[in-house]
């Protein structure tokens, strides 16, 4: 104090106290914190299922097939040298790539088409198209396996009511990856279907008034009006896509279980194969962290282009 008299400790906890309680108040109603507290048990799963095994998997594939020894990228050196996982990295690249295009393509075509069907009709419309992507996908897969069966073959049943002979759907490589791909078309195209319908009708309809006035017919509009506001919710959707179709499991496996000839197998499939069926765990845990810089690399220019559009729109 001023007067060299001093105030007992005593006085000032209780106001220290008050101080300190007040702030805790303030920090447990700012909105920032309600918001953390409320993720954090997302953010204890996500830290306990996602990134946990992921850096395990790390750890895995730098060890021996025993797991006794520390052999740094051995594995991944050993995989790149093999025929086998080359051909593995070109059919996951064809299988996803090819598959997000036709994807892309229907569904966008479907969403157009479903756009201009009137009220109670596109809700009915949209409930069936939407069953493939409902249905279990390893339930579907079984019935896709009856219809390409050789024996009880759905499709080639049609093919010799017109004098065709039988197809080997799944037993020649090429045919194989084609059939694998169209079920998985099947099953992904109603949700770009159905993300595309949401983003065709958040168009402003004063765009597509403006460009009729301005004499533009039904394709510039497409591509000057429709597709430049759709960019990021194209962009959005075919790298959820890429990743989802990149670690696919249950067509393939059921399908062909990578077969014939491993002319089939995908990261997902190959490193099942490896690591569970062939008891090397570290080696099928290097398999399938080489999808990891792939869709990294699809996830970096992805959303670098739509941040890019976002700030271009924002200004």
């Amino acid at each position: 104090m001023a007067d060299g008299t001093s105030v007992p400790i005593g006085v000032m906890t209780p106001v220290r106290g008050r101080a300190a309680k007040s702030s805790m108040r303030r920090f447990a109603q700012q909105r920032s914190t309600v918001a953390f507290l409320l993720c954090l048990p997302l953010i204890l799963l996500i830290a306990g299922f996602v990134i946990y095994p992921a850096f395990y998997a790390i750890y895995l594939s730098m060890l021996n097939k025993k797991m006794t020894a520390f052999v740094g990228l051995g594995n991944f050196s050993f995989l790149l040298k093999r025929h086998t996982f080359q051909m593995v990295i070109f059919q996951s690249c064809l299988y996803a790539i090819t598959a997000v295009i036709f994807k892309v393509v229907i569904g966008f075509t479907i969403a157009n088409l479903m756009n201009n069907i009137p009220g109670k009709k596109q809700r009915i419309w949209r409930g069936l198209l939407l069953v493939p992507w409902v249905i279990p996908l390893a339930l579907s897969t079984l019935t896709w396996w009856w219809m390409f069966d050789p024996s009880y073959s759905a499709f080639n049943w049609i093919l010799n009511q017109f004098g065709f002979a039988n197809v080997p759907w799944l037993g020649v490589g090429w045919i194989a990856r084609f059939c694998t791909i169209t079920v998985n078309v099947w099953g992904g195209t109603p949700f770009f279907m159905i993300m595309y319908l949401a983003a065709l009708k958040s168009v402003p309809e004063q765009l597509y008034e403006a460009s009729a006035i301005d004499g533009a017919n039904a394709v510039q509009r497409l591509f000057f009006v429709t597709l430049p506001m759709m960019r990021n919710i194209i962009s959005i959707t075919i790298l959820f896509s890429l990743i989802v179709t990149f670690a696919e499991f249950d067509i393939v496996r059921i399908l062909t279980a990578g077969g014939p000839q491993d002319m089939t197998q995908i990261f997902a499939t190959y490193a099942f194969q490896v690591g569970i069926q062939s008891g090397d765990i570290p080696l099928g845990a290097a398999d399938s962290l080489f999808m990891f810089p792939i869709l990294a690399f699809a996830a970096f220019f992805v959303l670098r282009g739509v941040t890019r559009r976002s700030k271009d729109i924002a200004a």
